[in-house]
């Protein structure tokens, strides 16, 4: 116990009394209704989630469908997300945030009518993807930044993100499990509907939000004068580049396995929803631990190494899952998976909100939402049409030994970017 104790304070993690400051950032007012609300809405969009990559998967039988819904859903984020973050400055966060939120609703409730109705086609689906991805290229940049106008002390930062991390993998063990009970029970078009209704609670959390105005004497560069000053900010910077393309590698080899998974509930583990709602659900306990980790962490000091580690992990796992040909074993890789996933992730997410500019976050962010989410499309219709000459699992076999090369590059470079970062977070006021 003591070993174990001395190796989390190593990372950074609050032991004895520091576990009751796991929770600081619901100090805050503002976060605390923010993150209600949200506990509502992200069980829905994981219950659609699941809900719509069965449909997809029960219409056409093709992974190379999954992936291409998979990427024309996100494909807007790509194309769009660097300008959303220099528009993204002269808007009102809160205002926009609710209005993203209206359209989802609109979304899925158009998915749930045609379903339920039985006039479901393949095309609807892919119009209804397109639809959110352009809504999501808008609140996923604007959500990342909104956070840190929601905590009244910036020491809640990263806590304030690590909670984020773990409700949203707290949701990810949840929705799952509703999802492929009640696809099972009563079909895909109810899950659309409890997802549309989700919503309502971020929307009464954003109605009952108060945060000051936007600094009017702020006048960023217009259009690709601003994106191009992000990228010159954010790639002039090592740490901050190296961070991103960790990302850019991690989304365009790892995590192309979600899109895959149906593939290995039903074809490779041979079972149904419910199996693909266990697998899920088993990668939202690993998930939920991770972020646990990181909310007990005090500081973003030492988070480049644990991401290093957290990749390398995830990559292992996601090795031996696709060489595994039994469910339950299947089941039981996944939290590692999760926690692997997670802690990188949001290991980067933390490190580039405190390292970053006040200037420049909402154009960095969405250069984060760009690199994590926005590459993804790419990697889900590669990982598609892989899978259809070699088959799911050699797929995902090769993109775990890239996510464990990826990290030992990362870990050879992490010396020569920690001296970097170093002085600017003490100088911040980390320690």
């Amino acid at each position: 116990m003591l070993y174990f104790r001395t190796r989390l304070v190593e990372f950074g993690v609050q032991t004895g009394r520091g576990f009751r400051q796991g929770l600081r950032a619901l100090r805050s007012r503002n976060y605390r209704l923010f993150f209600m609300g949200q506990s509502i809405s992200l069980i829905g969009l994981w219950i659609q989630r699941v809900a719509l990559s069965w449909l997809v998967y029960r219409i056409t039988l093709s992974p190379l469908s999954l992936g291409f819904v998979d990427f024309i859903g996100q494909i807007p984020i790509f194309f769009l997300t660097l300008l959303t973050g220099v528009w993204l400055e002269r808007w009102d966060l809160r205002k926009l945030l609710l209005i993203t939120q209206w359209m989802a609703v609109a979304q899925a409730l158009v998915l749930a009518a045609l379903t339920l109705s039985g006039t479901i086609l393949y095309w609807h689906i892919v119009i209804l993807s397109t639809f959110l991805g352009v809504v999501n290229s808008f609140d996923m940049p604007a959500r990342q930044a909104f956070v840190v106008q929601l905590v009244d002390r910036k020491d809640d930062l990263g806590n304030a993100i690590a909670l984020n991390s773990s409700l949203f993998n707290s949701a990810r063990l949840i929705g799952p499990s509703i999802a492929g009970i009640a696809i099972a029970a009563v079909g895909e078009g109810i899950c659309f509907l409890v997802n549309g209704l989700s919503y309502l609670g971020t929307i009464a959390a954003l109605r009952a939000i108060r945060v000051p105005p936007r600094d009017p004497s702020i006048r960023p560069k217009p259009g690709l004068s601003g994106v191009i000053d992000g990228l010159e900010y954010a790639f002039n910077y090592p740490p901050i580049k190296a961070l991103l393309i960790l990302l850019t590698l991690l989304s365009l080899f790892g995590m192309p396995y979600l899109v895959m998974l149906p593939v290995f509930a039903k074809e490779v583990l041979g079972g149904g929803p419910k199996t693909l709602g266990y697998l899920l659900a088993s990668t939202g306990v690993g998930a939920l631990g991770g972020t646990i980790f990181l909310a007990l962490r005090k500081s973003p000091i030492g988070l480049g190494k644990v991401a290093t580690y957290a990749t390398a992990l995830f990559g292992v796992a996601l090795s031996l899952f696709s060489m595994s040909r039994i469910q339950l074993l299947s089941i039981s890789l996944m939290p590692l998976v999760g926690f692997g996933m997670v802690l990188s992730v949001s290991s980067c997410n933390t490190l580039i909100q405190t390292l970053v500019d006040e200037h420049m976050r909402r154009r960095v962010m969405s250069l984060y939402v760009v690199s994590l989410v926005g590459t993804g499309p790419v990697g889900s219709l590669l990982a598609g049409a892989a899978a259809n000459l070699f088959g799911a699992p050699l797929t995902l076999f090769i993109g775990g030994l890239v996510c464990v090369g990826v990290s030992f590059i990362f870990y050879r470079n992490l010396p020569g970017l920690r001296a970097l970062a170093l002085p600017l977070l003490k100088e911040k006021g980390y320690s």
